[in-house]
């Protein structure tokens, strides 16, 4: 074999990550105060919920769905309840388990919020409510904090 040759045998059988698609998986939106939310003075309270989960599909394509919950208050009462579910098929390959599991449950899901972001901002315009302009997420910091309580608790994590 050439130089070249074994240069390109040794990329071939290094890591390799690629981006296949970007989905929504799921979508919804519920405003069950409307019409009468519309004409009440806006003083929102934000809630929302973000959850990652990640399965193998064949070979070494993985699917990762970052889903986001949002539930925003007037005073009291439910103005609106918006959720999507962004997901996306990754090709990776060439990882060991800690790199996979990290990729999986930190990169992925970075590259998956901002469509998700912008989904949801969407959608709650639509509704008629002002934009959300949710801040970023900072992944890394979440994955390490659930890999520490995965550790706590005696637990393994898991690739699907």
């Amino acid at each position: 074999m050439t130089d070249q040759q074994n240069n390109g045998a040794a990329e071939a059988n290094g890591p390799q990550f690629s981006l296949q698609r970007i989905y929504v998986r799921d979508l919804s939106f519920e405003a069950p105060k409307s019409p009468q939310i519309f004409r009440q003075q806006w003083e929102p309270s934000v809630s929302l919920d973000l959850n990652t989960r990640q399965k193998a599909l064949e070979g070494d394509f993985h699917e990762v769905v970052l889903t986001l919950s949002v539930t925003v208050k007037n005073g009291d009462e439910v103005a609106f309840i918006a959720e999507v579910q962004q997901a996306g098929i990754f090709l990776i390959s060439g990882l060991d388990a800690a790199s996979m599991s990290h990729t999986l449950g930190a990169f992925c899901p970075n590259i998956l919020f901002p469509y998700a972001r912008e989904t949801l901002d969407s959608l709650v315009t639509r509704g008629s409510f002002p934009a959300l302009m949710l801040s970023p997420v900072n992944f890394d910091a979440l994955y390490a904090q659930e890999m520490q309580r995965m550790q706590e608790a005696g637990e393994a994590p898991t690739v699907q």
